[in-house]
């Protein structure tokens, strides 16, 4: 007898979190270069400080923490990315510019997919970023 699924995951949020061992330049990174929003913070907390950023009113958005003795987060492969489809091109260039001016230059993909539409960056731990021009899927 064949079984019927019926989606019964009923999610209210999405976190993607993750260690750095730089917190500060994560937060510069992401917030004053890229445009993301500060949503939440903690520090002290059983020897972890950390950092929500995120789109305003999302349901979804990016943890970062930093333990008070280290937290290194060597890079996944350079074709592990964080895409943000963005459908105005001026914004992409402006968001490309100001990152450029703080030291994170674009840098080629690993998979040239993304070059079509996209730009790829570096945040300060190694990780990638496409800023796509489109409006996503």
């Amino acid at each position: 007898m064949e079984q019927q699924w019926t989606n019964e995951l009923a999610v209210s949020q999405v976190r993607v979190a993750r260690t750095t061992a730089q917190l500060k330049e994560i937060a510069r990174f992401y917030c004053e270069g890229v445009g993301l929003k500060k949503i939440g913070s903690f520090a002290g907390h059983r020897g972890y400080d950390g950092l929500m950023i995120g789109l305003p009113d999302a349901s979804y958005h990016l943890e970062f923490t930093e333990h008070i003795e280290g937290s290194p987060c060597p890079a996944p492969s350079k074709d592990n990315l964080l895409v943000l489809y963005i459908p105005n091109r001026d914004t992409i260039r402006h968001i490309v510019e100001r990152l450029a001016l703080m030291g994170y230059p674009e840098v080629e993909p690993e998979n040239l997919y993304w070059a079509e539409k996209g730009v790829t960056i570096e945040d300060p731990d190694g990780w990638r970023i496409v800023l796509m021009n489109t409006e996503g899927i």
